[in-house]
């Protein structure tokens, strides 16, 4: 195979913000594998949770760079176990390497990622809209620009239940809370029962990733369900998450790809556990792996291009939530631009 690696920093159309950060730029890194005239992509981005920078990812791939290209890919889960003893230290970048080789199977056999899995995409789920905290005012605002039939809100501040409220009387769509760990325990079952009222359908990673022994106390008293993140990052955390939470959200980057994703869907289910998957402020080509997914999903929060400023492929359209596949074999995914 031939590797080619493409490094973005991408704008936001607002500033992002957090309970822990705000950033106003995406930096991102898109990977493209080629064999027998066809080829594959994958995208990965940076993360400073998770002490994640561009040249770190590509640093890590390109010191595997000669073991790749002298590589014949027969199936991506047989790659994958070839490159995670490689890549196990980094995530992030066999995230991005996995997409592509799922990508480009796809293409070689003539099919689109989910017929490769003999997936049925007519009742996908649809995806929420992120609101970054912002001044009431300005969160009121983006609700307004914005139209949708659901929406992610961000939250972490002293004045979030008046946040709910204010934000309720402005749309009926569903809401769901994404607190980034930043609530105690007396703080997230609070919030939980004035939320209930109010439209919400879960709270994600309420509390810090460590307090396993407060998750258990909201998990047990929580008028909402409760959806792990920083709390599930790889396969072994499906298991810890169980009795904790009562679903969990999976993000590609974190976990290494579609490969193990697949496998935490698997797992979570036979827990009877409900699963998402996330965004990590992809563009349209981590977007469009993550799209191939939707029949398994209970929830997706795939808006990264949404969010943005400006894109770098064509693939999947998102259109009042729904999904749209691109006409085009394997994830769909086109670059339009390479720098």
């Amino acid at each position: 195979m031939e590797l080619t690696l493409y490094p973005f920093e991408l704008k936001f159309r607002h500033t992002f913000t957090i309970s822990r950060k705000s950033k106003d730029v995406q930096p991102l890194l898109v990977a493209r594998l080629t064999q027998n005239g066809f080829s594959g992509l994958g995208e990965t981005a940076d993360n400073s949770y998770y002490n994640i920078t561009v040249p770190m990812l590509m640093d890590a791939i390109n010191a595997h760079r000669t073991f790749i290209e002298n590589y014949t890919l027969d199936t991506p889960e047989a790659f994958w176990d070839e490159m995670f003893p490689r890549l196990k230290n980094n995530m992030f970048a066999l995230c991005a390497i996995d997409l592509a080789a799922h990508d480009l199977y796809a293409q070689q056999l003539g099919k689109k990622l989910y017929e490769v899995w003999h997936l049925d995409p007519s009742d996908n789920p649809m995806t929420d809209y992120t609101i970054g905290i912002d001044t009431v005012g300005h969160m009121v605002k983006k609700l307004q620009e914005f139209p949708w039939p659901i929406y992610k809100i961000k939250l972490g501040t002293k004045d979030d239940i008046a946040i709910i409220r204010e934000l309720r009387k402005h749309t009926s769509a569903v809401f769901r809370v994404d607190a980034n760990c930043a609530w105690g325990v007396d703080e997230t079952l609070r919030n939980a029962e004035a939320f209930r009222e109010l439209g919400v359908e879960f709270i994600e990673q309420p509390m810090p990733a460590a307090d396993w022994d407060g998750m258990k106390k909201v998990f047990e008293k929580s008028a909402l369900p409760l959806i792990a993140d920083e709390s599930c990052i790889v396969e072994q955390d499906v298991a810890r998450c169980h009795g904790y939470f009562h679903g969990i959200n999976i993000k590609l980057t974190k976990c290494g790809g579609i490969t193990p994703a697949r496998r935490m869907i698997l797992e979570a289910k036979q827990r009877g556990m409900k699963v998402m998957t996330g965004s990590m402020n992809e563009s349209t080509v981590g977007t469009s792996a993550v799209a191939h997914l939707l029949p398994y999903l209970d929830f997706v929060d795939m808006d990264g291009p949404l969010l943005l400023a400006e894109d770098i492929a064509s693939g999947v359209r998102i259109e009042n939530g729904v999904i749209h596949y691109a006409d085009r074999n394997g994830t769909g995914a086109v670059l339009t631009r390479t720098s």
